[in-house]
């Protein structure tokens, strides 16, 4: 009995002490992290000129640029990506979109013989840098791909570099094609289809330029294999930026002391109602 009236006169300092703590506030830390990835827009400018059915890559050099195309897109998932074709002039197959599934779609379309013959190379450029600017990024890049020699279009290609690169544009340059001469599939009224030698004309020494007047890199694919390691070295230089930030976060635990507080102010008042109602 005494030992219970000693534990009731500790009532009132432990809630007072309990109300005391509640008041402080007593916080738990938490440290989280946020991830911050900065994408790139990227309009792939393709040659669909009639020279891109040779079949110096397997199975032809449209049809090794776009498996290999469709490839880099996959494996740019935070990036718009854009598709600008180009022959006798040029055309946006696609816009920017992060929408990748659609994008491989409108790729698969593309062909030679979709537009008029011809190597237009500085429209090209011009439409890819159009389509950047309309998507308003931060980080614009261009990657063309002819196997030509600029032949078309009132826009001189090097023009349209030195504009692309006022705006902040880089453009990487792939020239497509074996060294020599390489297999062209004609369809022959006497003989039918059979495969004739071409001359590979590429213009190297304007693709060379326009990369370096803008930042980038000028690349020689003469095989679907060395097609898809520049793609891939392209995927390397053009890193998306990545931001990590740190920060606490604070959980409230005021309540802990606060409700025992309640709980031993009821328990008090139920005691001390008993002992008045016990108590002769």
């Amino acid at each position: 009995r005494v030992l219970l009236l000693r534990i009731f006169r500790l009532i009132p300092v432990l809630t007072l002490a309990l109300f005391i703590i509640a008041l402080a506030r007593p916080q738990r830390g938490y440290v989280s992290e946020s991830i911050i990835t900065e994408g790139i827009d990227i309009v792939l400018a393709m040659d669909v000129s009639s020279s891109m059915k040779a079949e110096d890559l397997k199975p032809n050099r449209i049809g090794s640029a776009k498996e290999v195309a469709e490839k880099f897109i996959k494996e740019r998932k935070n990036d718009r990506i854009g598709i600008v074709s180009f022959a006798r002039f040029a055309v946006t197959t696609s816009p920017l979109t992060t929408d990748h599934d659609t994008l491989v779609d409108f790729l698969k379309m593309i062909d030679t013989g979709m537009i008029n013959d011809g190597t237009a190379i500085g429209n090209a450029i011009a439409e890819a840098t159009k389509r950047l600017l309309a998507g308003g990024g931060k980080s614009k890049v261009i990657i063309l791909l002819t196997d030509g020699i600029n032949n078309s279009g009132e826009i001189d290609p090097i023009t349209a570099a030195k504009a692309a690169a006022a705006l902040g544009i880089k453009i990487h340059t792939i020239g497509v094609g074996t060294k020599g001469e390489a297999p062209f599939p004609v369809d022959d009224p006497v003989f039918g289809k059979r495969r004739v030698k071409v001359k590979v004309e590429i213009d190297e020494k304007i693709l060379d330029k326009i990369a370096r007047l803008t930042g980038g890199k000028y690349f020689r694919a003469t095989d679907s294999e060395s097609l898809y390691k520049i793609y891939n070295e392209i995927n390397k230089l053009e890193k998306n930026k990545i931001e990590i930030k740190h920060y606490v976060r604070y959980k409230e635990l005021f309540y802990l002391p606060l409700i025992t507080a309640l709980v031993l102010l009821i328990l008090s008042f139920f005691i001390t109602k008993i002992a008045i109602t016990t108590i002769p």
